[in-house]
Formats: structure tokens, C-alpha cells, sequence
């Protein structure tokens, strides 16, 4: 296998509705419920998970909301829906230095096939570390189209 052939298309076939897909359980991100609109996620900070300055890494943080955000719509939506990530605006309110991370979402339909997310991320001591709100499109086509 040559390196192009490791750069995809890849195809991903998930278990469940609601479970992390690879890259999310690569992170070590763990879904701790989601039903009705809303979802609870943990991301714990490990060392590789670190920046340069020995905080976690906001692309880390970013992914945790992102992923809340997802499994809340899920939640809400037929098995087999395709929808993706249109637009977000992301606060960081404080550094993580250590612990577990945990990510509460709360979405909302708005439109027939735009949703909205609101996600607070807050450390070990529940102090808020950053705040992301986004929209999402639900595809005409299904993933098995």
C-alpha cells in the first residue's frame, strides 16, 4: 500500500447511531448521553493533547464541541441522516492545564433541515473553558445514497 492509497476515500461503517467515530475515539472522547437535543461528552487532556505551551490544544477543544454538538442533533434525527458542521463561533474563556474536560450541548431545529448548537465546555472544577454556538445542514440524501 502506497501513501495515496492511506489518503482515501475512506469508508467508515459506525456500529451504532450514537458512537464516536474514529478519530473521536482516537482523541479518547467519550459520549456520556445523549437523547432529546441534548448530549454530554468528556475529553480527557492527555499529554500528546498538549500545545506548545503546555495547555490543551484549542483544536482539541474545538472537536469535543463539535462532536457534543453532533450527537445532540443525532439524537433527534432518523438513523442514517447525513448533515455536516456549516458555520461555528468559538470562545475560549480559560486555559485547561489539566483534568477532564466535559461538554454539555443543547440543539434545536430552526429550519427544515438547519439546526442550531450551543455548547459549554467546563473543566474538573465545572468552571466554563470555552463556549461554541453553530449551525448544521441535514443533507437531502442519506448516508447510504
Amino acid at each position: 500500500m502506497d501513501q495515496d492509497d492511506k489518503l482515501g476515500p475512506h469508508q467508515v461503517i459506525m456500529n451504532e447511531w450514537l458512537e464516536c467515530a474514529p478519530f473521536e475515539q482516537l482523541l479518547g472522547i467519550k459520549l456520556i448521553s445523549a437523547e432529546n437535543g441534548n448530549s454530554v461528552m468528556t475529553l480527557p487532556f492527555l499529554a500528546q493533547f498538549a500545545n506548545g505551551g503546555n495547555l490543551l490544544h484549542g483544536g482539541a477543544l474545538v472537536t469535543l464541541a463539535d462532536t457534543a454538538a453532533v450527537m445532540a442533533i443525532k439524537s433527534l434525527l432518523e438513523p442514517g441522516s447525513h448533515f455536516g458542521t456549516i458555520h461555528m463561533d468559538v470562545d475560549f474563556i480559560r486555559p485547561v492545564i489539566q483534568g477532564l474536560i466535559t461538554a454539555s450541548c443543547s440543539a434545536k431545529q430552526i429550519e427544515e433541515r438547519l439546526w442550531d448548537a450551543f455548547v459549554v465546555l467546563r473543566n474538573d472544577n465545572g468552571l466554563d473553558v470555552m463556549q461554541m454556538q453553530a449551525k448544521f445542514k441535514v443533507s437531502r440524501r442519506s448516508l447510504q445514497d
